[in-house]
């Protein structure tokens, strides 16, 4: 009886000790069921000791009767430690108060059933060790219990607590690229709407419709698309135009800026990040002083070659640095570009921003389409 009543402590202790690091991935999606699962197979074990070490003292109703309300007891006991002493005491480092109110929870329910069991069911120590077994027996179940309560509140609120650092990682880089993410600023609209206003009272063009339309288009994207996990290369070089044209009419259609880009269907297939492409052209339109020195360029080329989305841009650089203009479009910047990047595309792309010949700026962004 002494040895089953071993092999069960034991294989508490295994259950205890291994079974939540084996099945840690598991827990990750499943931790829950998991945490139930841990409660059911202890509360199982626990019957199994009750059962082995008093049915030689009781009859079969009797022992059925001892059972179910050392259940009952020690759901009690097992529910206050895991329930209030850990996350109240444990998980606030008041470690001394934990181990006192633990120590009284054991007293106590060790001290009833010793002084209460032998009266309610009229156990029958026929030999002289069986009280003093007995009450060995209590003792050691009494303290598997708080003992597995405690660890495995401790376990569990541990991993609580990796899980909600693991949640508050993802929102604040979800919070960084929605911040970080496209947006108009006031000033560029008040410049735009003033441009327009200007064009429109002053001459009949047709730059003033013009204008708007390009700015709705940009707005559209911006406001509408950029909040998207992904869209169409299209979408994404339809802003990129709509910036572009808005560029050409405040400057009176004089900025070198040309596209080459393949006309090609599979641009309304691929998908990338938002704001992703719209950026990289923003970074040129800001550093090139286009519009503000003469000489100044911007050439940009998007294919789909062998599997991969090429998509570069050369331009000048200002030569002098004050004359960088405010595009308006506050786009994100390279290392959070790069940062998306491997997000969705780990070791998947190719990036390079840097300075080549003749003082030009090249940037060049490769992604992999096709895995």
């Amino acid at each position: 009886m002494f040895l089953i009543v071993n092999v069960i402590v034991l294989l508490l202790i295994i259950i205890g000790l291994f079974v939540p690091k084996v099945l840690r991935v598991f827990m990750e999606y499943h931790w829950t069921f998991f945490l139930k699962f841990q409660h059911f197979v202890f509360f199982f074990a626990f019957i199994l000791i009750i059962f082995f070490s008093q049915r030689h003292l009781l009859d079969n109703m009797s022992l059925i009767k001892s059972i179910v309300l050392n259940v009952i007891l020690n759901m009690g006991v097992y529910a206050l430690v895991y329930y209030y002493l850990v996350p109240f005491f444990y998980s606030l480092r008041k470690y001394p108060q934990f181990i006192l109110y633990a120590l009284i929870c054991f007293l106590v329910s060790s001290l009833s059933r010793a002084v209460l069991e032998p009266v309610t069911f009229n156990f029958n120590f026929t030999y002289k060790d069986d009280y003093v077994i007995f009450l060995y027996n209590i003792y050691l179940v009494q303290s598997i219990v708080i003992l597995m309560a405690s660890f495995l509140g401790i376990t569990k609120n541990k991993f609580l607590i990796e899980q909600d650092m693991i949640d508050l990682g993802r929102k604040q880089d979800q919070l960084s690229l929605n911040l970080l993410k496209s947006r108009i600023s006031p000033h560029f609209l008040l410049n735009t709407l003033n441009n327009i206003y200007a064009d429109s009272f002053f001459s009949s063009s047709e730059n003033g419709s013009d204008s708007i339309l390009q700015l709705s288009k940009l707005l559209q994207y911006v406001l509408y698309e950029s909040g998207k996990e992904k869209v169409s290369v299209a979408q994404e070089l339809r802003g990129i135009y709509a910036l572009k044209e808005l560029y050409q009419l405040r400057y009176k259609n004089k900025l070198d800026i040309a596209f080459d880009m393949d006309d090609a269907e599979v641009f309304n297939i691929i998908e990338v990040p938002p704001t992703i492409l719209l950026t990289l052209f923003e970074n040129a339109l800001k550093h090139s002083a286009i519009g503000s020195e003469s000489g100044s360029y911007i050439k940009l080329k998007c294919r789909v070659e062998n599997g991969a989305l090429l998509f570069g841009i050369i331009n000048s650089v200002a030569e002098d640095k004050e004359k960088a203009i405010d595009v308006g479009y506050k786009g994100l910047g390279n290392s959070m570009i790069i940062k998306v990047l491997e997000k969705y595309y780990y070791r998947n792309f190719y990036f390079f921003s840097g300075s080549v010949y003749n003082n030009n700026y090249k940037t060049l962004l490769k992604i992999n389409i096709d895995g």
